[in-house]
C-alpha cells in the first residue's frame, strides 16, 4: 500500500455550544465534547485508510480549559501514527469567543482506530508518511504511546 501524508486525514469541525450542551457552569459537558472527539476522530481514520473503522480505544483525553455556552467548539483531528491495521488519530480542541475576538487551545486527545473490511474483520491500512517537522514529532511520540497502549491491553486479565 503507498504511504499517505497526515494531510490527507486531516478534518475540521465547528460547532456552537447551546444550553443542552452545557453543565450548570455554563460550559460544555465533558461527555459531549468526547463525542464531538470520536467523531471526528473517526472520519479522520476513514479518510486515511478509505475503508469503515471502529474505535478500538479512547486513549487519553486531557480538558485544558472550559467552553463556554454561546463560545464555538473548533476540533481538528488527523492520523498520526499506523500500524498494520490500526491508526492512532490526534484531536486538537479549542474554543472560540467569537464577541472578544479570542481563540485557546481547550484539549487534546489520542484515540486509535481499526480499519475493518466488509465483514467486520481488521483489514491493513496504509503506512502514514509523516512531512512536517510537527508531524514527523508526533510521529515519534506515536510509537511511544503505541507500545504503551500494548504493554496496557497486556495487563488485562478477564
Amino acid at each position: 500500500m503507498k504511504p499517505k501524508p497526515p494531510s490527507e486525514s486531516r478534518t475540521e469541525m465547528n460547532d456552537i455550544i447551546l444550553p443542552a450542551q452545557t453543565n450548570n457552569h455554563g460550559t460544555i459537558f465533558g461527555g459531549e465534547v468526547m463525542s464531538y472527539v470520536d467523531r471526528i476522530a473517526a472520519i479522520a481514520a476513514t479518510r486515511h485508510c478509505g475503508k469503515s473503522v471502529v474505535t478500538a480505544s479512547f486513549d487519553s483525553l486531557d480538558f485544558l480549559a472550559p467552553i463556554r455556552l454561546g463560545e464555538i467548539i473548533i476540533l481538528r483531528a488527523s492520523v498520526t501514527w499506523t500500524g498494520r491495521t490500526s491508526m492512532e488519530v490526534m484531536v486538537t480542541i479549542e474554543g472560540e469567543n467569537v464577541e472578544r475576538g479570542e481563540r485557546r487551545v481547550t484539549g487534546v486527545s489520542f484515540l486509535t482506530f481499526v480499519a475493518i473490511d466488509e465483514n467486520g474483520r481488521p483489514t491493513e491500512v496504509p503506512p502514514i508518511l509523516p512531512e512536517t517537522e510537527e508531524e514527523k514529532y508526533q510521529f515519534e511520540l506515536a510509537k511511544k504511546r503505541a507500545a504503551h497502549r500494548k504493554r496496557r491491553r497486556a495487563g488485562f486479565d478477564f
